[in-house]
């Protein structure tokens, strides 16, 4: 049994460690949530928002691994600081982790190695920005540079949509410091899927491709989200795909954050936009597991994670695909997500689902947004995303069917979930 530190407190936390109690392992989690503290095996402790006191939580509870598992921290320096102090950890140092960081250098890093990606300008001045929109025929997608919580980007259907979210940008601080440079970036056309990659820096281990949906509304409208839904395998991604991607991607990528002195150790998650030809293109890199893509990969995965979590942390990985059954996560998020969130909403006939899901190896529900009350033992709303309904089947439509059939036995007054995760392989 190893004792495992998981740093944060969303989905994608609550997925790892649900997967590492099911394994065997103990799990801490700062400051996790409620969800993961009524896992058997698992302990949520508050600590001070700074790195030295996660490092000493870990030294004091000697742990054998730690899990960075939000962007922030990782773009922050903590996974540096718990190497510093000997403990094996998954998480890109502070250099690497700028790939998420910064869309910009994300760009750059592409150009200098020859990863294939969209035609991109990068601005810091609203007259700058508007002279390089009118140099694209097609309205561009417009990017926060900085971390935005999934929410910074803009595909905009004309130029006078982009040019408002360049506005909004540079001129009206929407996003602060992290819209404070902008990439304007040529809008492929083509699939969207995601692509994980766990390395040690030098060797992979590839995860079964996923897809996601990140629009508020049915039909991919309305404003981006931190994703509502996803599924996996992807089908847009079979054997050839995967080929290419590993070829033309993967492998650059490794190899220049090495040349480049910043070898990654983590988790690689590449957005990736596949054309009709079924050739890949890089839209982005992000340095974590991808939320909501991690919980039906958790829930499918057919191999062993922790010892391979280990493997990559202490540079002893090996190159392999981790093949996972077909699963699904539908997202029910809060009243006014994603400009806002509502809390302290009831949910009603949650204690029942997860008491349901317990009792079934093939699905789950994993916290994102949710508050106990220690004292009624209320459950309520606490967050845009409030969590995921997931579900593992012996094809996808049994998978999202199933999802479904679970969030259906849950009531949030005003709370909005998408009902058609999944339409582009069920053809619906």
């Amino acid at each position: 049994m190893t004792k495992i530190l998981i740093v944060g407190g969303g989905g994608r936390e609550h997925a790892l460690a649900w997967r590492c109690v099911h394994e065997g392992h103990e799990v801490l989690a700062t400051p996790g949530n409620d969800g993961i503290a009524r896992l058997p095996g698992a302990r949520c402790l508050a600590t001070a928002d700074d790195h030295g006191a996660v490092v000493e939580l870990a030294r004091r509870e000697a742990v054998e691994l730690a899990i960075v598992g939000p962007e922030a921290p990782l773009v922050d320096g903590l996974a540096d600081a718990l190497r510093r102090a000997e403990i094996p950890t998954l998480g890109p140092g502070a250099s690497a982790a700028q790939l998420e960081g910064s869309k910009a250098v994300a760009k750059q890093f592409m150009a200098r190695h020859g990863v294939p990606t969209a035609r991109h300008v990068t601005v810091r001045e609203l007259d700058a920005g508007l002279a390089a929109l009118r140099e694209f025929d097609e309205a561009p997608v417009v990017k926060a540079s900085g971390l935005a919580a999934g929410k910074g980007v803009v595909v905009a259907e004309t130029h006078a949509e982009a040019e408002a979210a360049l506005r909004a940008c540079l001129e009206g601080g929407r996003f602060g410091a992290a819209g404070s440079e902008v990439v304007l970036e040529q809008r492929l056309r083509g699939q969207e899927a995601s692509f994980f990659v766990l390395t040690d820096g030098e060797h992979a281990a590839t995860f079964e491709p996923c897809q996601d949906h990140k629009r508020i509304g049915e039909g991919d409208t309305g404003p981006n989200t931190g994703g509502m839904g996803a599924y996996c395998p992807a089908p847009i991604v079979d054997a050839a795909v995967r080929e290419r991607v590993a070829a033309r991607i993967v492998a650059p990528t490794l190899a220049g954050l090495r040349e480049d002195g910043r070898p990654f150790v983590g988790v690689l998650f590449i957005g990736l936009m596949i054309d009709p030809a079924g050739d890949p293109q890089v839209i982005e890199y992000n340095v974590r597991f991808g939320d909501p893509e991690v919980q039906p990969l958790m829930l499918g995965l057919r191999t062993p994670l922790v010892p391979r979590l280990l493997a990559a942390a202490t540079g002893s990985l090996a190159d392999e695909h981790l093949p996972g059954d077909p699963a699904a996560t539908v997202i029910l998020a809060s009243a006014g997500y994603p400009e806002r969130s509502t809390k302290g909403v009831e949910l009603v006939g949650l204690e029942a689902a997860m008491a349901r899901a317990d009792a079934d190896p093939e699905l789950a529900l994993f916290h994102a947004g949710t508050r106990r009350d220690p004292q009624s033992g209320l459950w309520t709303s606490n967050g845009g995303r409030v969590l995921g309904a997931c579900a593992r089947g012996s094809d996808l439509r049994a998978a999202l069917s199933r999802a479904y059939d679970l969030l259906g036995t849950i009531e949030l007054e005003g709370g909005q979930f998408r009902r058609d995760i999944g339409h582009a392989v069920l053809g619906s």
